[in-house]
């Protein structure tokens, strides 16, 4: 396939999804809410499109067909059942008493119901964890303009992050949702049509022991060889971990009312598993595919070698574009919500109102956009520090699962929970998360390139358990915390199941 094909058709993608950030532009009206959260007033195809798009990154299509050609079915697959699992469990329960409370980020929640220290804590854990969900998906634009264009993978990181700053900068969340709808249109389509041109010209192939229907993938734990356990992890990491993302969050408050967010999330669940699932199918032959046109992936990316020598120009183009959308479509989130939730809760700048409630000087505004260029640098640098992409996503959902997971639900739906309770959880969870990171020569069955402590403690057959230990020890904390602390915190402790009183009114 040729580099101009892919680079003409990236152009013209890269083009107007500019064009559209730049027009939303107009909708902000220097109004920080309206810049963070679209004005609350997403309606149902934005709200949808726009959590879908959330979902399906670059991490969850690349990621998705490296690890199932290496690891088998559900090894790619955890990635978009684990999202689209969440997105379920946020419409039973969380959506609706979100939307209600009307915050602007994620941390506000905690500032509300725990005080301005574990705001402040919630934030850092958040806003590293975001570092690495961003620079998973520049690495897949780095590995794109490599792979297909001949520019080195350093500049196309650097080139990826420019043109999402340029448009996320200008138009805010309204600028995501509207292109949010682009992207996961043209990766629905791509996801449908490469699964259909695959089955018709090649046929599906299941090596031994690798297909869907091999559960001992997902339940032989006993055997670290079944890569069980960290399909489990990665499902749990995702399933869980994601309800506390920061951009996930700032989504569903934008949704123009409670109704409208929680059949948002039915709708791009449906949607994720749709466009995520035959990514896993095809991997699985991909293989062969290569071998059967004399082409083999070495050491680039599976999905991409499919794209440059099994697949016409026409389709290709389709899935590339698709792929970049979803870069674009979670980088940009990325930015905008970890750059707010520093100005708006680290820093602490909130909007001032006169006397009878109008803002009359907003420098959440422009901080926040001041912010989101130091966020895309420090994206820029782990991904030119570690290019790969499935871990990066899921060890920032695990992250956000260890720590800020356990208080967010106990604090939202058990009044008892304290501020004492919260801030330890929190210190317990991210903290045996980091030194267990540290410790393992892999995670998620690849290669701890990022930062591992040499050692004889942990070996690879440990991958997988830290996932679900470090929540556990978490929610332990938070229990045993809260009931030393309960009684002292009664008459100050904000209770959970009064919506109303996390208003932005009592900001």
């Amino acid at each position: 396939m040729s580099s101009q094909a892919i680079l003409g058709g990236v152009a013209f993608f890269i083009g107007i999804t500019v064009i559209i950030g730049l027009w939303a532009a107009r909708q902000i009206e220097g109004d920080s809410v309206n810049y963070i959260v679209a004005g609350r007033t997403l309606i149902l195809p934005l709200a949808a499109a726009t959590l879908m798009a959330q979902s399906l990154d670059a991490n969850a299509t690349l990621g998705n067909t490296d690890l199932t050609s290496a690891f088998g079915f559900w090894a790619g697959a955890a990635l978009p059942v684990g999202l689209a699992l969440c997105l379920v469990i946020c419409g039973l329960f969380f959506a609706k008493p979100l939307n209600q409370m009307r915050l602007i980020t994620m941390p506000d929640f905690f500032r509300k119901r725990y005080g301005r220290v574990t705001e402040i804590l919630a934030s850092v854990v958040t806003v590293m964890s975001f570092g690495l969900l961003l620079a998973g998906n520049l690495v897949a634009g780095g590995l794109l303009f490599q792979t297909f264009l001949g520019v080195d993978y350093v500049v196309g990181v650097l080139l990826i992050s420019v043109i999402i700053l340029l448009y996320t900068l200008a138009g805010g969340l309204f600028a995501v949702a509207y292109t949010d709808i682009i992207q996961a249109g043209i990766a629905l389509v791509g996801s449908i049509a490469l699964l259909a041109y695959v089955g018709i010209n090649y046929g599906f192939t299941i090596p031994a022991g690798a297909g869907p229907t091999n559960f001992g993938q997902l339940f032989n734990v006993t055997d670290p060889s079944s890569g069980a356990m960290i399909n489990l992890a990665t499902i749990t990491a995702l399933a869980f971990g994601n309800l506390v993302a920061l951009d996930f969050n700032e989504r569903l408050y934008a949704a123009k009312d409670p109704a409208t967010a929680r059949l948002a999330c039915f709708a791009a669940a449906a949607g994720t598993l749709i466009i995520g699932i035959p990514f896993s199918i095809v991997a699985l032959g991909a293989s062969d595919i290569l071998a059967s046109v004399g082409a083999s992936a070495g050491d680039g990316a599976i999905l991409y070698a499919l794209v440059r020598d099994a697949l016409p120009p026409a389709l290709g183009v389709v899935v590339i574009v698709g792929i970049v959308g979803a870069s674009l479509s979670t980088g940009d989130g990325a930015i905008l919500a970890t750059s707010s939730v520093i100005a708006r809760n680290v820093i602490g700048i909130r909007p001032e109102s006169d006397t009878e409630g109008a803002i009359k000087q907003d420098k959440l505004l422009l901080v926040t956009r001041i912010v989101a260029v130091g966020i895309a640098t420090l994206g820029s640098l782990i991904a030119v520090r570690d290019p790969q992409t499935g871990m990066l996503l899921v060890l920032a959902f695990d992250l956000s699962l260890a720590g800020v997971a356990v208080p967010f639900i106990f604090g939202l739906f058990w009044s008892k929970g304290t501020r004492e309770a919260a801030l330890s959880a929190i210190v317990v969870g991210v903290g045996s998360r980091l030194v267990f990171f540290v410790l393992s020569p892999t995670t998620y069955g690849l290669p701890n390139n990022l930062l591992y402590i040499e050692n004889g403690l942990i070996t690879a057959a440990f991958d997988g358990f830290p996932t679900f230990i470090s929540p556990l020890l978490a929610i332990g904390t938070f229990v045993a915390v809260t009931m030393i602390t309960a009684e002292a915190a009664s008459d100050t402790s904000t209770p959970a199941s009064q919506p109303g009183a996390f208003s932005e009114a009592n900001d």
